[in-house]
């Protein structure tokens, strides 16, 4: 299904991070949360769109699914 500019892609992402961060991560090729595991703090925040905010939420969603945390 394509989506328009306003809709999110469709991920396994937490909400929380934020409608931004989605479409940045999904136009980076991530779109489901196991592929985010081990990836480098900063080349995700490098991206526009993924704050702060977005990154304390993924590191915490990872732990708890038990995969390795962010770089």
């Amino acid at each position: 299904m394509a989506t328009t500019g306003s809709e999110p892609p469709e991920t396994d992402f937490p909400r929380g991070i934020g409608s931004p961060a989605t479409r940045a991560l999904a136009a980076a090729g991530y779109t489901r949360l196991d592929e985010l595991s081990g990836v480098p703090t900063a080349e995700l925040a490098a991206l526009h769109g993924v704050g702060p905010k977005a990154l304390r939420i993924l590191g915490e969603t990872l732990a708890e699914r038990g995969l390795a945390p962010l770089g």
